[in-house]
């Protein structure tokens, strides 16, 4: 097992990538804190990690809140005794430009997508200096990388985790601590058929168009799963402020 006597703690981890990562992570021997805002999905995650023989634990956190950050390393270390992985991929997704873009949807994106990343680092990072080592991955985008269409805000806040992913690496490598993010392409989660239906399109329409790149096809999330579980093993031992874009080739194009 790749991850075996090793504790992770996954944001959003309660559906999608999360949840697909939380899984793979337990076969593979991690003990497992997921976060999320809806108990019921969360519960439900760690009882299928309970049923597989895994060691899982729910804490309900707000990743907009220091204090819900705190609490969710706390609450971690208390049930496992230490992080030694974080996976910050708590995020969300409204399509629009910058005039449709209300303020309010704008701070949404950047206190979850970015600030969330920030908060739980914080709230996780003494930890990791005083083992000595940790990972940190954090969760992109490939429009973290380039730009997207009816998606300002979201672009703005993805493209700031990249950079704040560089900006820690630095920071903390002297540490034993190694911090890299993962930049996904359209995958199949809960989130693309609301992106649908919010830019007017039918659901058919909406894959043959995320299918357009090189390899012809949306991704899936254990697909992404698998990547963020590189990043989180000794197989990238030398990986730190890297964006590792896993797209199909959509920003190839």
């Amino acid at each position: 097992m790749r991850l075996a006597n090793q504790c992770a703690l996954i944001t959003g981890g309660t559906s999608g990538i999360g949840e697909a990562t939380a899984l793979l992570f337990s076969r593979e021997g991690a003990q497992v804190a997921v976060t999320g805002r809806d108990e019921g999905r969360g519960q439900r995650v760690v009882e299928t990690i309970e049923k597989g023989g895994g060691r899982a634990i729910f804490v309900r956190a707000d990743v907009r809140k220091a204090a819900d950050c705190q609490h969710a390393v706390a609450e971690t270390v208390k049930a496992f005794g230490r992080v030694h992985i974080l996976f910050n991929n708590a995020g969300i997704f409204y399509p629009h430009d910058t005039l449709a873009c209300s303020e309010e949807e704008w701070d949404e994106h950047i206190d979850i997508n970015l600030k969330g990343v920030f908060l739980m680092s914080k709230a996780a990072l003494p930890g990791m200096i005083a083992l000595g080592r940790g990972v940190i991955i954090n969760n992109s985008s490939g429009w973290g990388i380039v730009g997207g269409d009816k998606a300002v805000a979201y672009c703005a806040s993805k493209g700031g985790v990249v950079l704040m992913t560089k900006a820690m690496a630095i920071d903390h490598g002297r540490q034993g601590i190694r911090v890299n993010c993962i930049c996904p392409g359209d995958v199949e989660t809960p989130m693309l058929p609301v992106d649908a239906k919010m830019r007017g399109l039918k659901w058919e329409d909406y894959l043959a168009s995320c299918a357009n790149r090189p390899l012809g096809r949306i991704g899936t999330v254990d697909e992404i799963a698998k990547a963020v579980l590189f990043l989180a093993t000794d197989d990238s031992s030398f990986m730190t402020g890297a964006a590792l874009i896993v797209d199909g080739g959509g920003t190839a194009d």
